[in-house]
C-alpha cells in the first residue's frame, strides 16, 4: 500500500507594493551615475565643462524614471508557489514558483521565497526572466530538517526592464501551513517486504488454521464436547440438527505501534547513512522511529492487519485506534509530523495502562523506546512486562552508536580506559536487562538508527510466519 498524496495545495496570490516608496535605481544606474564624475576632470582647465556631470545625470535620471513609468504595477502581476511532492525529511522537496507577466514588457525578476529555516537553512535569490503574457517559472529544491508544521513567508520580487534602470519592489502573501513527515518509504524500497508478505499469506492460506482464533471459516455438523456458544441457531433452525460454527486463527491482527517521546529519544545520532546529511544537524532518535512506524503501517496495512499508533510522553500526545485503508494510513502519517520529542522522562505507566485499556484482545504490539542508565530497572521494563500478560510485544531499544565505538576501542591512556570501562558498564547493563524482557516472552532488539527499519520490517514479517498473535 502506498502512501496518499501528501503534498502542500499550491497557492495563488497577486503581488502588491512592499511599501509606501516601493522603487529604486539598479546598479546599472549608479555605475552610469558614477560615470557622470568623469565630467570633473576638464572642468579643472575649463570650468564650463564641469557642467557636464549634471547634464550627464540628468539625462540618466530622465532615462530611469521614464524605464519605471513603463513598469507594470504589482498588482498586475500574479505569483504561484507548487509544491511537487510531500516534504518529508529523507528527500528533496521540488518548489516551482511561477511568474504571470501580463505587460507588454519582458521583465527582469529577481525573487526572494521566505521560506522557514526547518526548511531551508539559508535564504536563496533566484533569477527569472519573464516574457509578455506567458507564465514564467523556475524551480528550486529544499531539504527539510524538522518534522511538523511550519508557515512559510511572503515572495518577494524586484522586477525591471531590459533596459535595467530602474526597477519596482514588490511582496506577494504566499504564507500557508506546510507539514514536514517523517521520512516516507517508496513501493520500490519495500518490495521485497511486501513480496515476503504475499508468499507468508498464500501459506496461511494454504494451511487454513483451525484453531481458537475467532474468524469465522465453515459449519459443520454439533459433536459431542464442543462449546454449547459456538451452536449457530439459526443454520440448527433451518437442518433440524445442532450447528455448529468452525473458527480459525485469525490471519488479520491488530498492531500497535508505541513511540517513546521522552528525554532519551531527543539524542541525536550521528551515522554513515540514514537520514544524516552532511553539514546538517543529525537526526534524533525519534526522527528514526517515526520513519520505522510509517514503514511498518504500510507494511501492516498492506497486510490485511489493523494498526494503531500510541505516541506518549509524560501525556498522550498522539493515540490513533486500529483501522485500515489509505485514509487511515494518512492519519498516521500526519500524526507521526506532529510528535515532538520531549525533555522530561516519559510516564511509560501510564501508556502502558492506557494501551490495555484501548486494546482487551491479544494484539502486536511494537514498542520503540530506550533505556535510562539508572541504578533502579527502569520504569519501562515494568510496563513491558505487564503487556506481555495480554500481547505479543516486539521491544526495540535504540542504541547510541558512539557508545558502542568508545566500548569497542582499545584505551591508549588512563583517560581512555574510563570512557570505555564506562560504556562497556552500561552495554553490559542493556544486555541483561534485554535479556529478562526475553525471558518473560518479549522479542526484543537493541540496534542502531540506521539499521532499524529494516529489522523491524523483517521480526514483524517473522511474527506472521508463525503466527504469534
Amino acid at each position: 500500500m502506498i502512501a496518499p498524496s501528501l503534498h502542500p495545495a499550491p497557492i495563488t496570490a497577486p503581488f502588491e507594493r512592499r511599501s509606501r516608496f516601493a522603487f529604486g535605481l539598479t546598479p546599472r544606474t549608479i555605475v552610469l551615475l558614477l560615470v557622470g564624475f568623469l565630467g570633473l576632470i576638464p572642468g579643472f582647465w575649463d570650468p564650463r565643462l564641469a557642467w557636464s556631470m549634471p547634464a550627464w545625470d540628468g539625462l540618466v535620471l530622465l532615462f530611469a524614471l521614464l524605464d519605471f513609468l513603463r513598469l507594470p504595477t504589482p498588482q498586475s502581476i500574479p505569483a504561484t508557489r507548487t509544491w511537487s511532492n510531500a516534504p518529508a525529511l529523507d528527500s528533496e522537496t521540488e518548489i516551482e514558483l511561477t511568474v504571470e507577466n501580463r505587460s507588454s514588457l519582458i521583465l527582469v525578476c529577481r525573487l526572494d521565497d521566505d521560506l522557514p529555516t526547518s526548511l531551508a537553512a539559508l535564504p536563496q535569490t533566484h533569477r527569472l526572466l519573464a516574457f509578455p503574457r506567458v507564465p514564467a517559472s523556475l524551480r528550486y529544491r529544499v531539504r527539510p530538517e524538522e518534522r511538523g508544521d511550519c508557515e512559510t513567508g511572503w515572495l518577494y520580487l524586484r522586477y525591471g526592464s531590459g533596459l535595467g534602470l530602474a526597477e519596482r519592489w514588490a511582496k506577494a502573501p504566499l504564507t500557508q501551513t506546510v507539514r514536514v513527515y517523517p521520512a516516507l518509504r517508496t513501493g520500490e524500497e519495500q518490495q521485497i517486504f511486501l513480496s515476503r508478505s504475499r508468499q507468508i499469506d498464500l501459506q496461511l492460506r494454504q494451511a487454513r488454521l483451525r484453531g481458537l482464533g475467532r474468524d469465522f471459516e465453515s459449519l459443520r455438523e454439533y459433536r459431542e464436547g464442543d462449546d454449547l456458544r459456538d451452536i449457530c441457531w439459526t443454520a440448527t433452525a433451518r437442518r433440524g440438527e445442532l450447528i455448529t460454527r468452525q473458527y480459525q486463527t485469525e490471519r488479520s491482527q491488530a498492531v500497535w505501534i508505541v513511540l517513546d517521546c521522552g528525554r532519551l529519544m531527543r539524542s541525536r545520532v550521528r551515522t554513515g547513512n540514514g537520514l544524516q546529511i552532511p553539514g546538517r544537524a543529525p537526526s534524533t532518535k525519534l526522527d528514526y522511529a517515526c520513519t520505522t512506524a510509517v514503514a511498518l503501517a504500510q507494511l501492516a496495512l498492506f497486510s490485511g492487519d489493523r494498526v494503531g499508533l500510541l505516541a506518549y510522553g509524560q501525556s498522550i500526545q498522539q493515540r490513533i485506534l486500529p483501522g485500515r485503508g489509505a485514509a487511515h494510513l494518512r492519519q498516521i502519517i500526519e500524526s507521526l509530523a506532529l510528535v515532538r520529542a520531549e525533555s522530561s522522562e516519559a510516564d511509560h505507566l501510564r501508556a502502558t495502562a492506557t494501551l490495555n485499556r484501548l486494546q482487551p484482545r491479544r494484539a502486536l504490539i511494537l514498542w520503540v523506546t530506550d533505556l535510562a542508565e539508572t541504578a533502579m530497572r527502569p520504569e519501562v521494563i515494568d510496563g513491558a512486562i505487564q503487556l506481555l500478560r495480554r500481547h505479543v510485544l516486539l521491544f526495540v531499544a535504540m542504541a547510541q552508536p558512539e557508545v558502542e565505538s568508545i566500548a569497542g576501542q582499545r584505551p591508549k591512556t588512563v583517560d581512555e580506559m574510563f570512557r570505555a570501562a564506562a560504556a562497556q558498564e552500561m552495554a553490559g547493563r542493556r544486555e541483561l536487562l534485554l535479556a529478562r524482557l526475553h525471558e518473560h516472552g518479549a522479542l526484543t532488539l537493541d540496534l542502531n538508527p540506521e539499521a532499524l527499519t529494516s529489522s523491524v520490517l523483517n521480526q514483524y514479517l517473522t511474527v506472521k510466519e508463525r503466527a504469534m498473535v
